[in-house]
């Protein structure tokens, strides 16, 4: 059976608290959940502001195939907003529990129902297609529910919704609530709230019961602990429930949680289900192995399909063979003899409660392998001007191969003029990018010395760099170029 996706990440998604999407910021959005086949996308709440208007607005204007909804209480004033906004369909929301009737809208359940039709009414009249969504549904009386349903379709509503908006259902409550509202006649939707963390099953089993359409938002965002999310419910659907389909792109999910995540700046757990970051993560030894060997040991589906990738982590728990696999990764292969001489150094330092970088674990192979680096790169001098009324402005002399380069950078403080300045000098070979800097002071006293940890890109290649001094310039641009050595020499050996 075919669903259709009702996509809230712009308007209940937007509820999360500490979150305000620009226009553009929205419409950037909107355009990836069209671009992944979402049937619908709410693009928000006209009645909101003039900037809210104007978001829609772009959305609804630029020719997406995604039907545009807004969400409108049983307010006509809110219609006309909607009306206004050029809107595909409207989501008309309506309290139906006592607890809202009485205490929010201090009505009474028969004038809740007359608004309800009229506005319903209303909107039909004007050209809109829409769809009733009951708030509070899964608290409210049944009977009552299916009134204020039947009202809204004999005013012309396509589609019904019950909202759990704050999490009265369980999954077996959900089958039997959705079954019983499918009996009305038009396609039901879920709405799925996750405030004990069962919004995903819910979902999926409002489906089973005969639901048509899921309302979600992408990486679960929404007020309190979130709506249902995108990639856990579509992924599930596809992974146990191969009678139900979607429109919906699954490789495309990892780039789109991270679009999200991003424009949002809502934090995205390392350990969520499907796009966290640790989602296809491994370190314990067993684990590795088994997933090398092969993968579905301990991987429940290929990071491909939802477009994300694996990486082994190292540290404690690391084994031999997920070892072995990252330093071929990062072009060292190794005897056996020191392959378990560097995975003895490797766990000596994770178990001193250390993060064992990329050039942690090049640095030990050096080391055990004797491996004189050929560096690309090295420093020669660097000197740096700076001061509360002096732009920060540093020089390097840098040695590149046989010749000798010098440059000078201005930054925001002496290390970004310093980086900014060896980014310049190294340029020729490469377009190197600072994803992360970290620094701690190791040892106490104003003497303390300075660990710099750099997190650096190169096209897909990523990698950490450390250095530690006394100088936290020194340690920073230090730890700079062993990355950039780093990252030259994978790049280096993908053509050899």
């Amino acid at each position: 059976m075919k669903l259709e996706v009702f996509d809230t990440t712009l308007r209940d998604g937007e509820q999360t608290p500490g979150i305000s999407l620009t226009p553009s910021e929205k419409l950037q959005i909107a355009r990836k959940l069209d671009e992944i086949g979402v049937n619908t996308i709410e693009a928000g709440s006209a009645i909101t502001s003039q900037g809210e208007r104007e978001a829609i607005r772009g959305i609804t204007h630029e020719g997406l195939n995604a039907k545009i909804a807004s969400f409108a209480r049983t307010l006509t004033q809110d219609i006309d907003y909607c009306i206004d906004c050029d809107v595909d369909m409207v989501n008309i929301v309506v309290p139906t529990s006592s607890l809202h009737m009485e205490y929010k809208l201090k009505k009474s359940p028969e004038e809740v129902l007359a608004i309800s039709n009229n506005v319903t009414e209303y909107a039909v009249d004007h050209g809109l297609k829409v769809m009733l969504s009951a708030e509070d549904s899964t608290r409210s009386d049944m009977d009552f529910l299916k009134q204020i349903f039947k009202g809204a379709i004999e005013a012309g509503a396509h589609g019904i919704c019950p909202c759990d908006t704050v999490s009265m259902l369980t999954p077996d409550k959900s089958k039997n609530f959705f079954a019983e509202l499918s009996k009305l006649g038009v396609p039901v939707s879920t709405h799925c709230h996750n405030d004990f963390g069962l919004a995903t099953a819910n979902t999926i089993f409002g489906v089973m019961g005969g639901a048509k359409e899921i309302h979600v938002t992408v990486n679960g965002i929404g007020e309190r602990a979130g709506n249902a999310s995108l990639e856990e419910v579509i992924v599930s659907l596809h992974t146990f429930y191969e009678n139900y389909e979607t429109d919906i792109i699954l490789n495309q999910l990892y780039d789109t949680s991270k679009l999200v995540s991003r424009l949002t700046g809502a934090y995205l757990q390392p350990n969520k289900a499907i796009v966290g970051e640790n989602a296809f993560a491994h370190e314990s030894g067993i684990h590795a192995d088994g997933v090398l060997k092969k993968a579905s040991t301990y991987e429940p589906i290929m990071p491909e399909l939802v477009g994300h990738r694996r990486k082994f982590v190292l540290g404690k728990h690391v084994g031999t063979k997920g070892l072995q696999n990252r330093l071929e990764e990062l072009g060292i292969y190794t005897t056996n003899a020191e392959l378990a001489t560097i995975f003895n150094k490797v766990k000596d330092l994770a178990d001193k409660g250390k993060t064992v970088t990329d050039a942690d674990v090049q640095a030990i192979a050096d080391y055990v392998m004797n491996i004189e680096e050929d560096a690309k790169v090295n420093l020669q001098e660097v000197t740096i001007v700076s001061g509360n009324r002096v732009t920060p402005t540093a020089s390097v002399k840098l040695g590149l191969d046989d010749k000798m380069v010098l440059e000078a950078g201005i930054g925001v403080g002496p290390v970004d003029a310093a980086i900014n300045a060896v980014n310049k000098g190294v340029k020729e070979f490469a377009d190197v990018r600072l994803e992360e800097y970290h620094v701690d002071a190791i040892t106490g006293g104003a003497d303390a010395l300075i660990d710099v940890i750099v997190k650096l890109r190169l096209g897909n290649n990523v990698i950490s760099a450390r250095s530690t001094q006394p100088d936290i310039i020194n340690a920073s641009v230090e730890a700079y170029i062993i990355g950039v050595n780093r990252l030259l020499e994978i790049e280096k050996k993908k053509y050899e």
